[in-house]
């Protein structure tokens, strides 16, 4: 096999392997409203079935940084062990009563052994990467994204009993530890690197670092606050407009808007690879922040209107995602990339804590049609924070060369 077989081989091992680990993110959100339904669910409870999924991410990444984990203990072993953890705790859920503090636990540990999968998963990705590094993160971002809209093509079909999704989430885990054992990384992955604690600080102590993690702060304002209430916004728009079945058209509507955000990835890393990283990233967020700040004017109109002003939202949104990765990738010490990435997740997700629940709040005050403005902040932003990388001289490291 060249050595063009081989990488495609390696890469797409990894892509499953991906998709498959992170299907136990949303596994248990996306039966919320049966175990409601059968068990009385709490909203309150049901809410931090998400959330405690992206504490214990944050914790995870925490650990794993400051132990510099991603950098010291083989990529594909530590894929492989935090993704069968996660397994093994995602299929527990069916050992405990659904309204127990036992499921919150066990969604903690699922969050926290991703911190093993997704920013070793973008290392791995790395190393097989030769001019084409936005398109091999973006691939994996992709991933993420067409996972993150599953759970609402499965609420709209229904019918399907909540201990097969946990089970089969459970299932697809393993099969992601096995298929990474398989995978081999490419020739651009360095040594395992000696433990040094203090290297987490570089991603903020050094500048070109921590402009591309201020950058990627400002597009995870907005990203995973607005995965998670368009759905709502799009119910209430369908609503006032008098559509039939507002919440069977929004339902379908947000799993288009938020697997569209897989598109923007991939073709957001052909750009990027070609015409610059901080040039996609700042377009990028400018038309994003666009449709945050203007989603208000759509609000009730024509539903084909909103549905077209959605999607190119949800193209955006997420078409700069991989780049900020790869910002960090061609920036950073090549020994301790890893826990570089894990850095830029763990603040990332840590921040989208807050935003997730600020907009529920705002909208009690100011009603759904204005709800999502206040993501705009964070992609204007990230526009400087981008526009000043682009102006140090560090920026001519990415991407061969193009800004």
């Amino acid at each position: 096999m060249d050595i063009r077989a081989q990488k495609w081989f390696n890469v797409g091992l990894l892509g499953l392997a991906q998709v498959f680990a992170l299907s136990v993110w949303f596994s248990a959100s996306a039966v919320v409203p049966n175990l409601k339904v059968a068990y009385g669910l709490s909203e309150a409870h049901a809410a931090l079935f998400t959330s405690a999924v992206s504490v214990g991410f944050v914790v995870g990444t925490l650990i794993s940084a400051i132990l510099t984990l991603a950098d010291r203990i083989a990529p594909t072993r530590l894929f492989a062990i935090c993704a069968v953890a996660g397994a093994a705790a995602n299929a527990l859920i069916l050992a405990v009563e659904p309204t127990s503090s036992a499921v919150v636990v066990l969604r903690f540990i699922t969050g926290a052994s991703l911190a093993g999968v997704y920013p070793v998963g973008m290392k791995l990705a790395s190393s097989w990467a030769k001019g084409d590094m936005g398109f091999l993160v973006g691939l994996l971002v992709a991933a993420l994204t067409f996972g993150s809209a599953l759970p609402h093509l499965f609420n709209v079909l229904g019918g399907i009993d909540w201990r097969f999704t946990i089970a089969a989430a459970s299932g697809a885990e393993l099969l992601a530890a096995g298929f990474v054992l398989f995978m081999r990384p490419g020739p651009n992955l360095a040594p395992a690197a000696p433990f040094r604690p203090q290297a987490a600080l570089e991603a903020f102590r050094n500048k070109p670092l921590r402009l591309a993690n201020f950058g990627y702060l400002g597009h995870m304002w907005e990203l995973y606050a607005m995965w998670a209430w368009i759905g709502v916004f799009l119910t209430q728009s369908f609503t006032v407009a008098g559509s039939g079945e507002p919440a069977l058209w929004a339902g379908l509507a947000t799993f288009a808007v938020i697997a569209s955000g897989g598109v923007g990835s991939l073709f957001g890393g052909i750009f990027a690879d070609r015409l610059g990283r901080t040039t996609l990233t700042m377009l990028a967020m400018g038309i994003s922040g666009l449709c945050a700040a203007t989603s208000g004017f759509y609000f009730g109109v024509a539903p084909a209107l909103v549905i077209v002003m959605c999607l190119i939202w949800g193209v955006s949104v997420v078409a700069d995602s991989a780049q900020f990765s790869s910002c960090i990738i061609e920036l950073s010490d090549p020994n301790y990339v890893g826990t570089m990435l894990t850095i830029q997740t763990s603040t990332g997700f840590l921040l989208t804590l807050l935003t997730i629940h600020l907009v529920p709040a705002f909208a009690a005050e100011v009603g759904w049609q204005w709800a999502l403005v206040p993501l705009a902040v964070g992609p204007f932003l990230g526009v400087l924070a981008m526009a000043r990388l682009r102006a140090h001289p560090a920026s001519l490291k990415l991407a061969n060369g193009h800004r």
